[in-house]
């Protein structure tokens, strides 16, 4: 067995603790055929519906496609779209020991409406104000039972409220003082407030609007010195930027790395960075050396955009191109 099947062995023993906003992507699917006479709008003629998980939720997927154990720690509503997610959470597989449920909170549940494969109109069902005191306290207090088995944290934010500038912290030093590895996420809200983590994995446009620059960033030295800025703010051990077509640039205290884009046919981006960051998480966890975790990470956010739809990607496809280009 290569060093490559080796670590990916190794990732089904690793429990993966996930906090963060988790969401239920919904579908409304159908055909539209003719114009509304009582407004100048579609009538789609609904084939179909569908419900997947979103957000932090997809991590967990990926995470779990990988063979590793995740936990889900998030506050949710505690209404209709609350029991759905939890549902889709069992369906899926999913432990629901660290969802906690709130009356003053709703279930984010972004729906789309489809007509002829083209998304026509979203909804959101959601509240973006911070936790307040009270579930603030539960979501910690569950955050740190979990934290007991768990191999590393990944904060997945994408600013509904759950991270926020008053917890954030607090979840990091509990990591810390146990030496448990954390990856962020970050959304632009709370960019700056994740100080003293293991790595942080923004994009190109997330560090050009948490840090407030102007320029493109198109030429390796201007990234470079987005990450020393971002590196000197936040006292990271090392970040990762994902630049799309370029690849990637993973950045410790005392090397720096440029992994290419592999040639890939693209069918849709979405979903990639919460591949990207799963495949981070579980090579940090295994102590694997900065460069190949951000070749692994790479090549597995370039599989998932070979698909349609945000889907988990594939262990045993990312295996064998890894080993193909990697070994």
């Amino acid at each position: 067995m290569n060093q490559i099947q080796t670590l990916f062995s190794s990732f089904s023993k690793k429990r993966v603790l996930i906090v963060g906003d988790v969401m239920i992507d919904s579908y409304i699917i159908g055909k539209v055929e003719r114009v509304s006479p009582e407004a100048p709008v579609p009538v789609v003629d609904v084939t179909g519906f569908d419900q997947r998980l979103g957000g932090a939720g997809n991590v967990a997927l990926n995470v779990k496609a990988m063979g590793a154990t995740p936990i889900l720690c998030t506050v949710v509503g505690h209404d209709k779209e609350g029991k759905d997610l939890r549902d889709i959470m069992i369906q899926n597989g999913l432990t629901c020991n660290a969802l906690i449920h709130s009356d003053k909170r709703k279930t984010t549940n972004k729906t789309r409406v489809l007509g002829n494969n083209h998304q026509l109109l979203r909804i959101d069902h959601e509240i973006t104000s911070d936790l307040d005191v009270v579930d603030t306290f539960l979501l910690e207090q569950r955050f740190s039972e979990e934290l007991e088995n768990c191999d590393v944290v990944i904060f997945e934010d994408y600013n509904k409220g759950v991270l926020h500038s008053k917890n954030i912290q607090a979840l990091i030093k509990k990591c810390l003082a146990k030496g448990i590895p954390t990856v962020v996420d970050p959304k632009k809200a709370n960019f700056l407030e994740y100080k003293q983590v293991t790595l942080f994995k923004p994009n190109l446009k997330e560090i050009k609007e948490g840090l407030k620059l102007e320029n493109d960033m198109s030429d390796r030295e201007s990234v470079n010195d987005a990450i020393e800025q971002l590196m000197g703010t936040l006292n990271n051990d090392m970040t990762l930027v994902t630049l799309s077509e370029r690849g990637v640039v993973i950045k410790t205290k005392t090397d720096s790395h440029h992994i290419p884009a592999h040639i890939r046919t693209i069918a849709d981006v979405s979903g990639a960075g919460d591949t990207v960051v799963c495949l981070a998480a579980l090579c940090l966890s295994a102590k694997t050396d900065a460069k190949t975790l951000a070749e692994l990470s790479n090549l597995a956010g370039g599989l998932v955009c070979e698909k349609t739809g945000v889907v988990p990607i594939n262990k045993e496809q990312l295996l064998a191109e890894a080993i193909r280009i990697l070994a």
